[in-house]
């Protein structure tokens, strides 16, 4: 057991030398995520709600997002208390590298509605929505991944009923994922996995 630990610990420590420097800062590989293939980059306390209990609310829906920013300033936001806002994970655009920032078990303010916000899971993407040169195969292909094992864990059909855009949120005022997000691609991928 001790031996499993120590070989783990080396193997966090080395994974984060592999991470430029701007991300290595705001990392925390010591702590568990809830997707075996992402790194811990916690959120502000302020800018999510802690659940009340193991299995507060039932997870219905996984929410697609493009950040408008790059990934780092992505995770400096929702680590600002100031900004109230998160999501659940974020996707790096070139290497398709997975943060969680916030457990799943918790709310991410990301949906712009309470209702969709205590029901689902959000993917914020690195990028801008009018430069489709920042959705990589990659990409696509580790938040595929990401949104497969979250509709397996919580047995959610790989559908477009089920995992939507942020601008599919009733009252939103977001357009993200945005024209140049190939959903069709995407559910293909979420499904091959």
């Amino acid at each position: 057991m001790q031996r499993r630990r120590i070989l783990q610990g080396a193997a966090v420590t080395a994974a984060a030398a592999l991470l430029p420097a701007s991300v290595r800062a705001v990392a925390a590989p010591t702590a568990e995520t809830d997707y075996a293939g992402a790194q811990w980059f916690p959120a502000s306390a302020s800018n999510y709600t802690p659940a009340s209990g193991p299995s507060a609310h039932a997870v219905d829906l996984v929410v697609i997002h493009v950040a408008q920013q790059t990934f780092s300033q992505t995770v400096g936001i929702f680590q600002n208390p100031a900004k109230q806002v998160s999501a659940h994970y974020v996707v790096r655009s070139g290497d398709g590298f997975v943060a969680q920032c916030v457990r799943e078990r918790d709310i991410a303010w990301h949906a712009g509605s309470w209702d969709h916000n205590t029901r689902s899971i959000g993917i914020e993407h690195e990028g801008w929505i009018d430069q489709p040169a920042y959705f990589t195969h990659t990409m696509y292909e580790r938040s595929a991944r990401l949104t497969a094992d979250i509709c397996d864990r919580y047995d959610l059909p790989k559908d477009r009923a089920h995992i939507i855009g942020h601008h599919e949120v009733p009252g939103s005022d977001h357009t993200d994922p945005g024209a140049h997000w190939d959903w069709g691609r995407y559910i293909r991928l979420v499904n091959l996995v």
